[in-house]
């Protein structure tokens, strides 16, 4: 395998005979490049030999590592990425990698396989919520944890200097049955007492032809929602923290007078949730409501949460009275499958919509259903209770989406890196953000400014997509959080040219 290079042109020579791999396609957590395609004018960030020279890099570092040398592939629904796949099962043969190929697969599947079929690693080709044209891989080599900065710059380092090590006695496996021992596994145990309705969104992703068996089968009367196959993804990505997913979410719950709706990725990893009045709850908010009824089945249960989550974690008063522990962690589904096996917490939780639920719940990996089973045993064990009337229990906290302002991978950590600096001397001088005192600034991810009210605002490097990410949460009103966006966050990062349009604004 020819060493990697980092600039080709399509349809070429060179292109055809040489592997193309952008350094930026090594992310803090899992890999992901612009594929493209001959409709897309946006030049690939890699093709296919360079997918099978990660293959061949991604087997070399296994070996490096120590662990047994034997993994589990699966791919998402994208019109490339069986290709892709493909690709990327021929370099692991050649670094002599077992590979167990589950085929056309979530990324919980994957993981769950990791277990069934007892693969101490995995390689899941997937692009998650990326729109078409995006793919990458989720890797990891000791269940149930993926890589992390570590394992991805060891990676990066073996891939792009070419330091490969062929071996013989490569071998692939097909895996047919793996759609049904998932869908097995994950309803098991999940048995509704009363019917609860409720509508599984699916975007015309790979989820699809999991998510409404699965849910049947806990005992949920389901509602279909998008989930014929189309890689095509003819009316929106499959994203459920994207504003246009969940409009529709929200339309459908109304005309079905649906319970709830779930709605899932487009690899399935995480879970989006609409209440009975239509109305989005955010997955921190979820996880709280989750997190107050797990802890009363578990005293004194740890919880892990990331820094993209609300306040509210800090104040609740159910989970003071149980004792619960909460720890704000970096975002990103590697760092908080991580903390979570690590502090042996009961579960995570991600604003984006990742969950981890560890034993008796789950197996410590991020899994959209498993989340959809446990909204569902919540609702089950609060008969006479909606979804909505249990979201109105929580204290009062008015929480942004997502915002992410463009910045180029090259410049967005060094932008992020001055801005920490900025609020941390801030805080040192005593300063204050729209009339109110800095209490913490936490550097765990980025700069997550806390104000003497518990608003707060954060600012971080995405660590998926050329962008920043912000949020903000005011503990007052809406307009006031508003404000700490418009007045405080923008105008920031506005002094910086390199940073370009945001994807939505509050």
């Amino acid at each position: 395998m020819k060493t990697p290079q980092s600039d080709l042109s399509a349809n070429t020579y060179a292109f055809e005979t040489s592997p193309l791999v952008r350094p930026t396609g090594f992310r803090e957590y899992d890999a992901r490049w612009w594929f493209g395609g001959p409709q897309y004018p946006k030049a690939p960030e890699l093709n296919l030999l360079g997918v099978q020279a990660l293959g061949l890099g991604l087997g070399t570092l296994i070996r490096e590592m120590g662990a047994p040398m034997r993994i589990v592939t699966g791919h998402d629904y994208r019109a490339y990425s069986m290709s892709i796949k493909q690709a990327l099962m021929l370099g692991l043969l050649e670094s002599g990698m077992e590979v167990l190929d589950i085929g056309l697969a979530l990324s919980p599947v994957a993981y769950y396989a990791q277990f069934a079929l007892d693969a101490p690693c995995v390689a899941m080709v997937t692009a998650s919520h990326n729109e078409n044209g995006w793919t990458g891989v989720k890797m990891g080599a000791n269940r149930p944890l993926t890589f992390g900065p570590d394992e991805m710059g060891a990676l990066r380092d073996i891939v792009l200097q070419g330091r490969f090590n062929p071996q013989p006695g490569g071998r692939l496996l097909r895996v047919d049955d793996m759609r049904e021992r998932y869908i097995q596994s994950v309803s098991e145990g999940v048995k509704l007492t009363r019917p609860i309705r409720v509508i599984a969104a699916c975007g015309n992703g790979a989820a699809g032809a999991f998510a409404p068996e699965a849910l049947r089968r806990m005992g949920a009367e389901v509602i279909e929602m998008d989930c014929s196959l189309d890689y095509t993804f003819p009316k929106y990505n499959p994203n459920p923290e994207d504003i246009e997913m969940l409009h529709s979410m929200s339309a459908a719950v109304k005309e079905h007078k649906a319970d709830l709706c779930v709605g899932f990725d487009g690899d399935g990893d995480r879970c989006g949730v609409v209440d009975d009045l239509g109305e989005e709850i955010f997955a921190d908010k979820i996880g709280l409501l989750l997190a107050r009824d797990l802890s009363r089945l578990h005293p004194d249960a740890t919880f892990v949460v990331d820094v993209k989550s609300t306040g509210l974690y800090k104040t609740d008063p159910v989970l003071k009275a149980n004792g619960a522990r909460v720890d704000y962690f970096k975002t990103g589904h590697s760092y908080i499958k991580r903390r979570t096996t690590e502090l042996n917490a009961l579960a995570g939780f991600e604003k984006s919509g990742h969950f981890f639920f560890r034993q008796p719940y789950g197996l410590g990996y991020d899994d959209g259903l498993v989340a959809a089973a446990a909204v569902l045993q919540m609702l089950d064990r609060n008969p006479g209770r909606t979804l909505s009337q249990l979201k109105s229990d929580l204290g009062a906290a008015w929480t942004s989406m997502t915002m992410s302002p463009h910045a180029d991978d090259e410049v967005k950590y060094g932008i992020v890196e001055e801005v920490t600096r900025a609020y941390q001397k801030l805080a040192q001088e005593g300063g204050s953000i729209l009339g109110r005192r800095i209490v913490e600034v936490n550097t765990v991810n980025g700069a997550r400014v806390t104000l003497e009210d518990g608003s707060w605002v954060l600012v971080r490097a995405s660590s998926n997509k050329p962008e920043l990410v912000v949020v903000v949460e005011s503990m007052s009103s809406e307009d006031d959080m508003r404000s700490l966006f418009r007045n405080e966050v923008k105008p920031r990062l506005a002094a910086f040219d390199k940073v370009g349009a945001y994807n939505q604004e509050v």
